[in-house]
This record gives C-alpha cells, sequence and structure tokens, in this order.
C-alpha cells in the first residue's frame, strides 16, 4: 500500500512540476507576442532548465498542444466568464493560469483530471507565481465556469 501510494504522490508532483513548467513556458510564448514557431523551443528550454528529473514529458506536451489549439475557445470562455476583464487586461500569469485550468475542466478526461483537481492546481499555480488576489480571481472564473458546466 505505501509503494502505490509513493507512486500516486510522485505522479501528483510530476503532474504539478509539469504544470509550472507549462506556465512558464506560456508565459515566456505570451509576452513574446505568441510566435508559433518560437513555442517549442521556449517549452525544451523551460524543461530542462526545471525539469531536469522529469522521467516524462507527455503530459507536458499534451497541456501545451491542447491549450495552444483550443486558445481561441479558451480565451472567449474567460471574457465570458470575467466580462470585466478584457483578456488582455488580465496579468499574463493569471491569464495562463486560467489557460491551463480551463483546458483541463473542459477538454481533458474527468477521470484522469477531475474538474477538483483542476481548479486546485490552478488556484495553486495563481497562489505561487501570481500576485497577491490571483488564487481568488483563478477560483472565482474557475468555479463560474464549472457552476455553468453542472448547470
Amino acid at each position: 500500500m505505501l509503494k502505490c501510494l509513493n507512486v500516486k504522490i510522485s505522479c501528483m508532483a510530476s503532474r504539478h512540476l509539469s504544470r509550472s513548467i507549462v506556465l512558464q513556458s506560456l508565459y515566456q510564448w505570451d509576452f513574446s507576442g505568441k510566435n508559433p514557431k518560437r513555442l517549442e523551443g521556449i517549452v525544451e528550454k523551460n524543461i530542462k532548465e526545471f525539469g531536469p528529473g522529469l522521467k516524462d514529458e507527455t503530459f507536458i506536451w499534451q497541456l501545451i498542444n491542447g491549450i495552444v489549439s483550443k486558445l481561441s475557445d479558451i480565451d472567449k470562455v474567460i471574457e465570458k466568464a470575467a466580462p470585466e476583464w478584457p483578456i488582455e487586461q488580465i496579468t499574463i500569469v493569471d491569464r495562463n493560469v486560467l489557460r491551463i485550468g480551463l483546458y483541463e475542466l473542459l477538454y481533458t478526461d474527468k477521470k484522469e483530471v477531475p474538474p477538483k483537481v483542476a481548479m486546485n492546481e490552478a488556484i495553486e499555480l495563481a497562489k505561487t507565481f501570481g500576485g497577491e488576489s490571483s488564487g481568488k480571481f483563478i477560483n472565482g472564473v474557475l468555479g463560474t465556469v464549472y457552476k455553468e458546466l453542472n448547470e
């Protein structure tokens, strides 16, 4: 049982690190003008710099590719859920935390990433990398979307 628990904790820590790398990569990419040709290099550099012991990069690439492929749809959801905050006025960190959280909430297998996990992970990223009120803002936007999904 303990061995199984250790594997699960290791997997969770690995996924959290992967999400952090995705956030850092999306931040750089967004900050530098979202040039699609630069994204792969940014991600590879960040994996080397921040995830040297990471055994599997698959989750990082699934998130990056999924988020980029659904970017305009995700941004529309953000604009609808936070109408008083135009997408370009949301801080780059918060905007990209929302993109990660919403991608996982809306487009991933719920058995693999339950909605509450997607939301909690996004809130933790916001608290770690964002400003003082980032966690509350992310929680509010994701909570609004989650409620709409369940109605």
